[in-house]
């Protein structure tokens, strides 16, 4: 496209003044592009953050962490009491068997329950300890023991209310036991195979896979199966972790609906769309569900009383506000 500039209608006389457009308007274009490239790129680190509406959340318990190892007895004890036990004798004492990493921990874990468990029931345990499924039943037995008063060690037994943190103490203490009442006894508490109720109960506190738990557990067995005493674990964690445990499998929806509300004055509206609780019993029209008890009582002046009594009930139960469904708030 050619456009020529000239106060001379002839165009002719002036080719100097003629200027090409179409290249002029392809430069101005290709500059426009990149300016606006230019912008986009600085803009656009901004603008996808502005953008992000996602809101991360974590879910934590009110009490603190609790081992894996734990956790894992009370799924096998879920199972029966028999793969609890032997669990426990299996992680007597841990320590030295791994690295103290806790991808070695969660390790050992499953390869001792794999022992006692089937593939199917291995997922399960993993499935469980990822969802810290037992954690809150770990932590219930640790409550059980604050209020026993702990003394200041790792493990410790009570036998009928007296406390020890030495094991060779138990021999002193179960003398002396029947002096005594026995201990209340939980369902959840884990009763050793072959132990006499009517003998002294000894309730063990220790963190399993401890060395404090091995020393006490072994000369516990060996007073159950010379008939002297009744074993009971519980476990007790002299040491918790402070971190919180992280819940899993919990979400949270924040749904905002947008509602309108219209004022209305419905003592100005007239017709069928009138309420009977603002229209007076002498109001010529008074209709209440259907009921014309202006008419009425012109009908009927002697029961003017009765009506009166049935437009009331009438008005109560039509202004009756009924409680809202789950799926009429949702």
């Amino acid at each position: 496209m050619r456009v020529v500039y000239s106060p001379n209608p002839d165009v002719r006389t002036h080719p100097q003044r003629i200027i090409d457009t179409g290249s002029y308007s392809a430069g101005f274009g290709l500059r426009m592009w990149l300016l606006c490239v230019l912008l986009l790129s600085l803009l656009s680190p901004v603008s996808s953050a502005a953008d992000s509406k996602a809101i991360t959340t974590t879910l934590t318990t009110k009490w603190v962490d609790t081992p894996l190892l734990l956790e894992a007895s009370e799924f096998l004890a879920e199972e029966s009491q028999d793969r609890f036990w032997d669990f426990v004798e299996a992680n007597q004492n841990i320590e030295g068997e791994h690295d103290g990493t806790d991808q070695a921990y969660y390790e050992l874990i499953v390869k001792k329950a794999g022992a006692l468990l089937s593939s199917v029931q291995l997922n399960m345990l993993k499935f469980a300890l990822s969802l810290r499924a037992y954690s809150a039943t770990v932590y219930s037995f640790h409550q059980i023991a604050s209020t026993e008063h702990p003394p200041d060690c790792s493990a410790f037994i009570s036998v009928h209310g007296e406390k020890s943190c030495d094991p060779e103490s138990l021999a002193r203490l179960l003398k002396t036991a029947p002096e005594r009442p026995k201990p209340y006894l939980f369902k959840g508490d884990h009763r050793y195979p072959g132990s006499n109720p009517d003998m002294p109960v000894v309730v063990l506190y220790a963190e399993l896979g401890k060395p404090g738990f091995q020393k006490f557990h072994q000369v516990l067995t060996s007073k159950v199966n010379e008939g002297l005493a009744a074993y009971v674990l519980r476990h007790y964690v002299a040491k918790p972790n402070k971190n919180k445990v992280y819940l899993s499998g919990y979400g949270v929806e924040l749904a905002i609906k947008s509602q309108e509300y219209k004022a209305k004055d419905d003592t100005q509206v007239q017709g069928a769309e009138v309420n009977a609780s603002v229209i007076g019993e002498n109001d010529p029209v008074d209709e209440v569900q259907g009921f014309l008890f202006g008419k009425l009582k012109t009908l009927y002046p002697e029961l003017k009383e009765q009506l009166k009594e049935l437009r009331k009930h009438l008005v109560e139960s039509t202004n009756e506000m009924a409680p809202l469904k789950v799926w009429q708030m949702q």
